[in-house]
């Protein structure tokens, strides 16, 4: 069998889902247990941040030889399995929980006139338990709630009917004030008492909707009234209604010691998740593979694992809750559980052996990176014949034909290789001709792949639709290299995909990953064929400024620029300001043309 952990190096595979994370150390001891709401991201953030870290922080990392998790189905549901783990293993990086204090929860007793009070032990022969609760004042909400809500006593008196019958008590000072009905002096009827305990029970167990109903009522009829401060008690009442917290699985008092057992197998292979429950709490998870490697039935593997598992923990429970039957345990009973808390447990112990499953089908794939997959589905997309690992991808940039440029980027693996950049000056195109541009360059760059005996690219992707298209393949055409090498064409409008001689566009699903890596080839073209473009462009426009100006050789020119950076401080500035640069001589011809620019 085969536990469910993972190296430093494999995190990036944990779950996007709340639950308790577990590192050990080399010697397989657990050195430190934390929750997460993300434990993908938490778990990450100790490995990813680790030069902000503290100085305990970091040490904690170097130790940490392998993690294991447990999926939980929310964030407070971790934080009480937290709680249950670092008393059960003692972490010694864990220094807040080790004391044996744990989160307080709500007894309703099961005396004469029951009480309603807040404690952290549980002792179920005394009455049933609700919580447990994480907030101390929320739980203080909910008793303030019952007691504002009922008159429920709060004294410890022994209120048997002999006791209450001799006039042993008196009333105290709740009584006076209105909270409490008496019940020590025989002043309030036991089932009138029972009426509003059953009330409380009925709050507590999360069923709340028809006190909540009758709340809203008298919150309209006292506002109808004009009785707003009534009105605004009824609103908050509500409110503790609404942020009440109920049960949790992972601690709740009501399950009493038994093993979860669940089961995922395809008849050759299993993954089993082991739950141990004790006192009502989570003790501890483990998840494992196990594979059948001779006939054996599946009924006599399961009881095999099943009783490793219990003798490895040291587990007495002699109940077992399981999705699947497993038969000769006498002394033990053996449940198949369809509604309640014990199938939800159920459903918690399959759900941590159904990711266990996931990661180790994704393992036997292969160690593809996310690159490698995204490729995989372009090359599905397009109908390619191989892998498309070199992609080249072109597009062309001018303003109203001035100064046109081309660019070609080039993509290895999914990410870009910018070393292979490459930057086009149209040389044969007069005017604002893009497919005439992208015949050129397109020509240029594989008569130069070929004459080299260069590798040539698995996919050529033109920025454009059917026009620009056609023109890229012409040059293909005389290079004999139509046909052999892929080329398509992509529009920007409407993400269509063009193939050489077929007018109906292909369309990808927005959502895949092959057309975001399309999209990343094409404005990367783009970007880089603007930057190129803007730079030519800006260079045209300071040489050609200056050339206007007849006497000013190269190397003023130079220090022209080099002093002012730009033309227009050359304009501005003042006649003794540019002779300490190049002379009175050169000042004057400069000023002079500046002059003669502005009568103009």
């Amino acid at each position: 069998m085969e536990s469910h952990k993972f190296s430093t190096q494999e995190y990036g595979k944990l779950p996007h889902q709340p639950g308790v994370y577990k590192f050990y150390d080399r010697t397989n001891t657990i050195i430190y247990v934390g929750k997460a709401k993300d434990l993908l991201k938490r778990v990450s953030s100790y490995f990813n941040k680790s030069k902000q870290a503290s100085r305990k922080t970091v040490k904690l990392v170097r130790e940490i030889e392998s993690i294991e998790v447990i999926i939980v189905n929310s964030e407070f549901d971790a934080l009480l399995l937290e709680n249950s783990l670092i008393k059960e293993n003692q972490p010694k990086y864990n220094i807040l929980l080790k004391d044996d204090k744990t989160f307080p929860s709500i007894c309703v007793t099961n005396e004469r006139f029951p009480r309603i009070y807040s404690t952290r032990s549980i002792d179920s022969s005394k009455g049933t338990y609700y919580g447990p609760y994480t907030s101390v004042k929320a739980m203080n909400g909910v008793l303030d709630l019952l007691r504002k809500l009922y008159k429920i006593r709060t004294c410890n008196f022994n209120l048997s009917e002999r006791n209450v019958s001799q006039g042993k008590f008196k009333v105290c000072l709740e009584y006076h004030i209105g909270n409490c009905l008496g019940p020590c002096e025989g002043l309030q009827e036991e089932s009138d008492y029972m009426e509003d305990i059953q009330s409380a029970h009925h709050i507590l167990k999360g069923n709340i909707s028809t006190v909540k109903a009758g709340y809203k009522e008298l919150m309209q009829n006292a506002a109808e009234e004009l009785k707003f401060e009534s009105a605004q008690d009824f609103k908050q009442k509500l409110d503790h209604l609404d942020n009440f917290q109920s049960k949790s699985l992972i601690v709740n008092p009501k399950i009493s010691d038994l093993d979860i057992f669940g089961v995922i197998g395809d008849g050759s292979k299993y993954y089993l998740n082991y739950m141990k429950i004790e006192h009502g709490s989570i003790r501890m998870s483990e998840t494992v593979e196990s594979k059948r490697k001779l006939d054996e039935p599946e009924e006599e593997l399961l009881q095999l694992i099943l009783f490793s598992l219990r003798n490895k923990y040291s587990s007495s429970s002699t109940e077992i809750i399981s999705n699947r039957p497993i038969n000769g345990w006498d002394e033990i009973e053996i449940t198949q559980p369809k509604i309640g808390d014990k199938k939800k447990l159920l459903d918690l112990s399959l759900k941590n052996a159904l990711f266990f499953k996931n990661d180790r089908l994704v393992r036997s794939e292969g160690k593809k990176t996310s690159g490698e997959k995204i490729l995989e589905q372009l090359q599905s997309d397009l109908g390619l014949k191989s892998l498309p690992r070199h992609i080249e991808c072109f597009d062309n940039s001018n303003i109203q034909g001035t100064n046109p440029v081309s660019s070609m980027v080039c993509f290895k693996n999914g990410k870009p290789s910018k070393k292979d950049y490459r930057k086009y000056n149209i040389k044969t195109v007069v005017g604002p001709d893009d497919f005439a541009s992208m015949r050129e360059v397109v020509g240029r760059r594989y008569k130069y792949l070929t004459e080299e005996n260069l590798p040539l690219p698995d996919l050529v992707i033109i920025d454009g639709g059917k026009g620009q298209l056609s023109a890229a393949c012409e040059p293909l055409k005389e290079l004999g290299l139509y046909g052999r090498l892929p080329i398509v064409g992509i529009a920007k409008r409407l993400e269509e995909i063009y193939y050489p001689e077929d007018s109906i566009p292909l369309h990808i699903s927005k959502k895949s990953p092959a057309l975001k890596l399309l999209q990343h080839l094409r404005d990367e073209a783009h970007r880089f064929a603007i930057t190129f473009h803007r730079s030519k462009r800006s260079k045209a426009s300071i040489q050609s400024e200056l050339d206007h100006i007849k006497g000013l050789g190269s190397i003023t020119k130079e220090k022209l620029l080099r002093h002012f950076k730009s033309i227009k401080r050359i304009e501005m500035a003042q006649e003794e300001e540019l002779a300490e640069i190049v002379g009175k001589s050169k000042a004057n011809i400069l000023t002079t043309y500046f002059q003669q620019k502005k009568g103009s």
